[in-house]
């Protein structure tokens, strides 16, 4: 424990100067790099990036962009410059502990990952968490994240117990219980309160009021990030509610064996029905959500992780990656989420992992690319900071050694990252290992 509070304490007297604002520092022209934009279109070799502040304000070929006065010149020749990687589905706070999610966050922008989307915990904890990386107090990615909402039964949860603490489940601003009785308008209002960027529509409701709170959530500004299935209410209702992103592929399934009545009935499916080809009723449920324009969160490697006692989940990993398979080739937008944290003393991201799940579900590693860039952003509602190397959006980006597109694990080769113009030097990180982290409990 002492190891951990010394190294915490190490980190916050080094961090005054990596928190000075990236407005006072000069412009950096990265130059003659390969450039990887996030679009999946092929690298283009000889690019440079200026970078101003927070924000690339430049993108040319090497010969056509000259560094301004004063400008810092860091010479890419022989390197591979992509977008900053997007984790669209983590959880910092079932419950709130500042070590550990200071830890992954420090893993994760210190890997390449420099935006994540929090699906809903203790709100009090992650905005605080929000904020410190923001400034620049941890090393962190930027982190939007959303307020929950859920029929009244679910609030037996017991983690909702536990990101509530002070207050009775369900009749928080980042968690309430929703019925048919419900305010919509106030309920929302609420959730606006907290500086979420959208409602995640989670557990028991029926399919009109998934709809309802879609329509409000909208209304007042805010995104919606809802599961495949929210119990009762079938992936086809949750789909004709048209939120922007949907959670889980492996809920797709359900499309063909039925929707249980609430979330608590976790009741595994069969896999045969979708393994030896594509299934006809989930293809009809794809062609609607690439219509409609949804974001198909698939979090692929979380099936493929043992559960405790050995109970077998929802799905299985071949089922899992058999139904993000489908979706791809029905031109399903992909996003990269991981919904699972893997050990501390692993040195890189959980994202890695999803990236992988992706791979070997068929995805092009182009595609692989744009579903943990671009298609995160979208997910995110960031595309438009975010997720490619375009002049305007945010200065995130990652410098690597070998090129991603040829194989994943030259994601490893980074050099540093970039996350709103400062820089994190992979050369300077270091985990703790799993059991410091397990003191923390």
């Amino acid at each position: 424990m002492l190891r951990i509070f010394l190294a915490v304490a190490a980190l916050a007297a080094a961090f005054p100067a990596a928190a000075q604002t990236a407005a006072k520092t000069p412009p950096i022209l990265y130059r003659n790099a390969t450039l990887i934009d996030g679009t999946g279109a092929p690298g283009r070799p000889g690019m440079s990036v200026l970078v101003e502040g927070e924000r690339i304000s430049d993108v040319r070929p090497d010969a056509q962009l000259a560094a301004p006065a004063g400008a810092r010149v860091v010479d890419l020749t022989g390197k591979f410059l992509a977008p900053g990687l997007i984790d669209s589905h983590e959880h910092l706070a079932t419950p709130p502990n500042r070590i550990r999610a200071e830890a992954s966050l420090r893993r994760d922008v210190y890997g390449g990952v420099t935006l994540v989307r929090d699906m809903a915990d203790d709100l009090r904890a992650v905005a605080e968490l929000a904020r410190a990386s923001r400034k620049g107090e941890i090393a962190a990615p930027d982190i939007r994240y959303a307020a929950l909402m859920a029929g009244p039964s679910f609030f037996a949860d017991p983690r909702t117990v536990a990101v509530s603490y002070g207050y009775t489940p369900g009749k928080t601003p980042w968690m309430q219980a929703i019925d048919a009785t419900t305010d919509l308008r106030e309920a929302v209002t609420l959730a606006r309160g907290t500086s979420a960027v959208a409602i995640k529509i989670y557990a028991n409701l029926p399919g009109d009021l998934v709809a309802k709170i879609t329509a409000e959530a909208h209304r007042q500004g805010l995104q919606v990030w809802a599961h495949t299935a929210v119990y009762p209410a079938t992936p086809d209702e949750v789909v004709a509610a048209r939120p922007d992103a949907m959670s889980h592929a492996c809920s797709l399934g359900h499309a063909v064996a039925g929707t249980p009545g609430s979330y608590q009935s976790r009741t595994p499916m069969d896999d045969k029905p979708f393994l030896a080809a594509d299934n006809p009723a989930v293809e009809a449920l794809l062609q609607k959500m690439k219509t409609a324009g949804i974001v198909l969160d698939a979090t692929t490697s979380i099936y493929q992780q043992a559960r405790p006692g050995g109970r077998p989940g929802l799905c299985s990993g071949a089922m899992s990656e058999a139904l993000a398979r489908q979706a791809y080739r029905a031109g399903v937008t992909i996003s990269a989420g991981t919904d699972w944290v893997a050990p501390y003393d692993d040195p890189w991201p959980t994202l890695h992992r999803e990236m992988a799940a992706l791979a070997t579900a068929g995805l092009p590693l182009s595609e692989v690319i744009k579903a943990a860039t671009l298609n995160g952003a979208r997910a995110a509602g960031a595309e438009d900071e975010a997720g490619t190397i375009q002049a305007g959006k945010l200065a995130n980006l990652i410098v690597l050694a070998r090129d991603p597109t040829a194989d994943l694990e030259n994601l490893k080769s980074l050099e540093f990252t970039v996350k709103r113009g400062r820089e994190y030097r992979r050369a300077d990180f270091t985990p703790l290992t799993t059991a410091e982290m397990d003191e923390t409990e």
